[in-house]
């Protein structure tokens, strides 16, 4: 196992692959999420991410069961913010919804506290000075013991470390955005913005929703399927045409050629090769999945690979051109005169 990290400008010390369990409790039974976890620390990973909506609450009870034996071992972090249930009041960053969140996260875990608590993503028009006083509040409880930050663009994470400064809390002390090598739009400004302040990056989807796996020799020649990116993902173009990311998946495979690594092996080890990456989230759906993550860690990147990356795909851009992320949208644009809608 490579050398822990201290997280951000914490004391607190994480492996550099956080075990992600978003298909726990769903395409993930349970007997197969546990042996993945048991696996993971027997390896040396103490970092285990979850969130309250992953499988509607189901994900958590089955973490929560799976390290209650050595839960104080694990560094746990799940997440707030995605609706979970009717009304607008069950979702989003209002002091009612964090702290009913965070007990309803303490019961299905099992546990008495919670590690790390991301805002999941950003509530665009609810007042942040409410929802940092509310972490505030459970931080200080003993309920929550670090905060971060998922999603958040470089103005929100100075934002939120000026509040947290001003509620006389500690900063918070991860980030965590998308990120591989097919989308490179967090070294804009999120990755320098988490440096400039302090907080460490937990990135994930380091495979580009399997994409970096080269297994998909095309995308726009069929509806997705369980076997496929879904049409949210960066794999598609609203024309349905074959993305970019598919092209440079495969040429990666052929770079790499036999030198007996993986795909998967060259992806997580370009976002490693990053010192501003603190650790990434591999989130498997088998355990034959999960050991080849692991295996990833052994692959010592080299000044060629950087190289070809750097030639596949420019520097803070995504490799399809124009692609935003439909879960990120861009907020710098609020016309008086919204544009006809195409039928």
């Amino acid at each position: 196992m490579s050398t822990y990290r201290y997280l951000g400008r914490s004391g607190l010390q994480v492996s550099p692959i956080a075990l992600g369990t978003m298909m726990f409790g769903g395409p993930t039974d349970e007997a197969t999420a546990q042996r993945i976890i048991a696996h993971a620390e027997a390896h040396g990973i103490n970092f285990i991410d979850t969130a309250d909506v992953y499988q509607k609450g189901t994900t958590e009870q089955v973490v929560g069961r799976a390290i209650r034996a050595d839960r104080d071992d694990w560094v746990l972090a799940t997440k707030f913010g995605n609706p979970l249930g009717e009304g607008p009041n069950r979702r989003g960053s209002s002091r009612k919804w964090i702290i009913e969140a965070v007990e309803n996260s303490l019961r299905r875990l099992g546990t008495d506290y919670i590690d790390l608590l991301y805002f999941h993503r950003a509530d665009f028009n609810a007042p942040l000075g409410e929802a940092v006083r509310a972490v505030g509040d459970l931080i200080r409880s003993g309920k929550v013991r670090y905060f971060g930050v998922s999603n958040f663009r470089g103005w929100r994470i100075a934002e939120v470390a000026h509040l947290a400064d001003a509620e006389g809390i500690d900063r918070p002390i991860a980030s965590q955005p998308l990120y591989n090598l097919v989308n490179r739009s967090a070294e804009v400004e999120e990755l320098p913005a988490a440096a400039a302040y302090g907080l460490g990056v937990v990135s994930y989807s380091p495979l580009a929703r399997g994409v970096l796996t080269a297994k998909y020799p095309s995308c726009g020649d069929a509806e997705p399927t369980r076997a496929r990116p879904a049409r949210t993902s960066a794999c598609w173009r609203p024309n349905g045409a074959s993305n970019p990311s598919i092209e440079i998946a495969e040429e990666i495979r052929r770079h790499i050629g036999e030198r007996g690594i993986s795909p998967v092996d060259f992806a997580l080890a370009w976002v490693f090769n990053n010192k501003l990456i603190t650790s990434a989230i591999a989130g498997p759906r088998t355990f034959e999945q999960w050991e080849g993550y692991v295996k990833a860690l052994d692959y010592r990147f080299t000044a060629e690979d950087e190289a070809l990356v750097n030639r596949l795909v420019a520097a803070g851009h995504p490799s399809t051109p124009g692609y935003t992320d439909p879960g990120h949208p861009v907020e710098g644009r609020v016309p008086h005169v919204a544009a006809a809608q195409e039928e």
